[in-house]
């Protein structure tokens, strides 16, 4: 592959799209007591309020941040990010 290939290659990984998803909290419930659920019902976490929040990519958490108003909305700020080591999974060859 020419130098010239491989730069644009890369260049245009850098605009792939993908799903960033903030994650309050994560429980188990049993398929009995999801099917139970109603607007109102309220599910409790052993997660503190003030915790941090969890930044994934692609079912990897990458970051760690907290909730902020902006405006009429809400936000994260990011406090911190993961160390590349617990970030990524390296490939393995299939030869």
């Amino acid at each position: 592959m020419n130098r010239s290939l491989s730069k644009d290659f890369c260049q245009s990984l850098l605009c792939v799209e993908v799903p960033v998803v903030v994650t309050l909290a994560r429980t188990s419930m049993a398929v009995e007591n999801v099917l139970r659920l109603v607007p109102g019902v309220m599910i409790q976490f052993d997660k503190s309020c003030d915790s941090p929040l969890t930044v994934e990519v692609g079912d990897q958490a990458i970051a760690e941040g907290e909730v902020v108003k902006v405006g009429d909305k809400f936000g994260l700020r990011i406090s911190s990010i993961l160390p590349h080591e617990e970030r990524f999974v390296p490939v393995q060859s299939q030869r």
